[in-house]
């Protein structure tokens, strides 16, 4: 028994230690700043370099209560690198195949925007955000009426079981025939509110001439239904198939809780106290991408960082993943490089890239990522970057957003760059 234990020890010994290196450390006293800033109650890293992992770390909680602790198979709500690791890859595919034209008008692939103002605008430049296509839709305002979206708090417990914040046809506290769509264990969609309300919305939606930089969502809102129709597969069924399954990404994709991941496993994110009036825990954080079911090429998708790094790395890797192809490494060469630097646009195809001219204050990665460098952040916390010139690809994950959005300090101490500089620096002396 003795034996036992200090194998035991020993074992738990050699892990402790193993983790405990000075790039490790140097990355959780940054962790450390941000949790006593408020930045958010938990975060981790994990750093891949020339395909092996450089270093994951984990600081903090779930929440602030300090319950859980941070553990390295969480799984996080990605919001926006939704939008490079969903219907994007889709559109990849297509181009690879000589099916798709990157000038094509929006308006010849999606129903949406033929007729519209924004018909003639080219996929090129909607996916660089420069079509003037309108930011975002609060598609969540327009199920309520009068001032419900400002409910007293008096009463509110026992006011919000009735169904009068909402108009009709959008919302309602129980599931039936025509509100058959989860949003909350006690708030319903209609059937027909994608349809109704967001396409139309979008279809209304105004537009800046055509050159101006918008970073806009809403086309990305569109990919699912584009991939359903021109494959005739579901679409989280197609993701998983063609990519999330090959990758042995597991945990990636949409409605964790609708595939039996463990609740305790998912990291909470914002209390909300606005619309769906609880913490939003195992559902999608984004308004719209929760008012689509959940699933949309805009936000949704979960993870935890090893599932994303597999995707990232394949992506890094020029296409190509634990001897299987996904892409040719031209198609990601396309797709991540910028198409409008001219304009002082520093966009890539739906991916973001290193500012033109780096700002410490407003840049999201270091200031040695390359120009070949690609990658997304994400509102509720993460970030995912990777540089091809220097085999480094660097996931930051949290829950920033809890319990509230209005927290900033994740931008104002500028923890996700200081870290992604420390790990250039560590492989700088390889």
């Amino acid at each position: 028994m003795k034996k036992v234990i200090l194998l035991l020890l020993t074992c738990f010994w050699i892990q402790t230690a193993s983790a405990q290196t000075p790039l490790a450390d140097s990355i959780r006293l940054i962790l450390a700043e941000g949790i006593s800033a408020g930045a958010f109650p938990g975060a981790q890293v994990l750093a891949l370099h020339r395909g092996e992992v450089l270093v994951h770390v984990t600081a903090g909680h779930h929440t602030y209560a300090g319950l859980r602790p941070t553990r390295k198979d969480d799984i996080y709500d990605l919001a926006s690198v939704t939008k490079t690791s969903s219907g994007l890859l889709y559109l990849m595919q297509l181009y690879e195949r000589g099916e798709l034209q990157l000038d094509t008008p929006l308006g010849d692939l999606f129903p949406v925007f033929a007729g519209t103002d924004k018909a003639s605008r080219t996929l090129r430049a909607a996916l660089s955000h420069r079509a003037g296509i309108r930011p975002w839709v609060p598609y969540w305002q327009g199920t309520l009426k009068g001032n419900a979206r400002y409910p007293w708090q008096k009463n509110w417990d026992t006011q919000r079981t009735n169904d009068y914040r909402f108009r009709g046809r959008t919302l309602r506290r129980d599931s039936s025939r025509h509100y058959p769509t989860r949003i909350m264990d006690d708030l319903w969609l209609h059937r027909n509110f994608k349809e109704k309300r967001i396409y139309r919305a979008i279809r209304k939606s105004p537009v800046k001439p055509e050159g101006d930089y918008a970073y806009s969502g809403l086309l990305f809102y569109l990919l699912p239904e584009l991939v359903e129709q021109q494959t005739g597969e579901d679409y989280r069924t197609y993701l998983r198939t063609q990519f999330y399954d090959r990758l042995g990404a597991s945990t990636l994709g949409y409605r964790p809780l609708d595939r039996n991941l463990p609740l305790h496993r998912i990291v909470p994110t914002e209390v909300d106290t606005f619309f769906r009036m609880d913490t939003l825990h195992g559902v999608v954080h984004d308004e719209g991408a929760a008012l689509m079911d959940g699933i949309s090429g805009n936000a949704g998708l979960f993870s935890t960082a090893e599932d994303l790094a597999r995707l990232y790395q394949m992506l890094l890797n020029g296409g190509t993943y634990a001897g299987t192809t996904y892409f040719k490494p031209e198609t990601i060469a396309t797709f991540t490089r910028r198409h409008y630097a001219d304009e002082g646009n520093r966009r890539g195809l739906g991916f973001d890239k290193p500012l033109l001219a780096y700002d410490q204050a407003s840049s999201t990665v270091a200031e040695a990522a390359s120009a070949a460098s690609f990658g997304h952040s994400g509102y509720t916390g993460t970030l995912v970057w990777a540089d091809p010139e220097r085999e480094l690809l660097y996931i930051f994950l949290s829950n920033r957003v809890h319990p509230s959005r209005e927290r900033r300090a994740i931008y104002e101490l500028g923890i996700r760059p200081r870290i992604h500089t420390l790990l250039y620096q560590a492989i700088a002396t390889e």
